[in-house]
């Protein structure tokens, strides 16, 4: 800011002291009239900016609440397709339930049709199998062929399917067989499991004997007598 007495002494040099005096006092007034309107003009600016800063924020604030409420009915739409899913997970699991309820009934009427067609084989087999064993293997049926349970040497009851007292070669032997619609390994190794090795405490010599309409494999009838059991099919029964 321009000093008033320094001023004055600079004018006095030129103009009168009067003069002098009124220049140096104008000049001052005029200098701190234009420092204030700059002062003012800075202001101005300073209030400008902030004016600006404040809509860009209102702006941002404006993109913030619309991204919120687009992610919000996001959400919405997530947790109504969470809702659907778990629905149809619900009627998924109701309908494997049911399935497998189904398969439980069928697998309980095919065992019940196997055990059926087992036993049809069985019965004939009673008639028949007496010739058969006597002309094959010498075997000499001693009493009538019959199905009834057997207890096994822990007192627990083995159904024997085809059972019945027999000779052979002079020596006392006992029959013991099952009919199977359709003959698999496995069907010859559960006879086994089942039958023949809990029967061997009760019985000194069994003869084993299957009956079936149909192997399920080629090497099925190689099987059974490679483990020493006799084989018949249904039509070696007759009709």
């Amino acid at each position: 800011m321009l000093d008033l007495i320094e001023l004055n002494k600079r004018f006095d040099r030129v103009f009168d002291k009067k003069q002098a005096k009124v220049l140096a006092e104008v000049l001052v007034g005029v200098y701190g009239d234009l420092v204030k309107a700059g002062d003012f003009n800075e202001l101005k600016a300073i209030v400008k900016d902030l004016a600006e800063s404040q809509k860009e924020l209102a702006e941002a604030q404006k993109r913030t609440e619309l991204k919120v409420e687009e992610l919000a009915e996001a959400q919405r739409r997530t947790e109504l397709k969470v809702e659907e899913l778990a629905e149809a997970q619900r009627r998924t699991e109701k309908e494997l339930r049911e399935l497998v309820g189904e398969h439980r009934k069928t697998r309980t009427q095919l065992g019940g049709l196997s055990m059926t067609v087992g036993y049809t084989l069985e019965d004939k087999a009673f008639k028949v199998l007496p010739e058969l064993l006597k002309k094959d293997y010498g075997v000499i049926v001693k009493e009538r062929l019959k199905r009834r349970f057997i207890l096994d040497p822990k007192g627990n009851p083995v159904e024997a399917n085809i059972v019945g007292e027999a000779q052979r070669d002079g020596e006392k032997v006992v029959i013991v067989g099952e009919g199977k619609s359709q003959l698999s390994k496995n069907d010859v190794n559960d006879f086994m499991r089942r039958k023949l090795k809990r029967l061997e405490g009760v019985f000194e010599k069994i003869f084993p004997v299957l009956i079936t309409y149909m192997i399920s494999e080629p090497d099925v009838e190689e099987y059974v007598k490679g483990k020493g059991i006799a084989l018949y099919y249904s039509y070696d029964l007759g009709s």
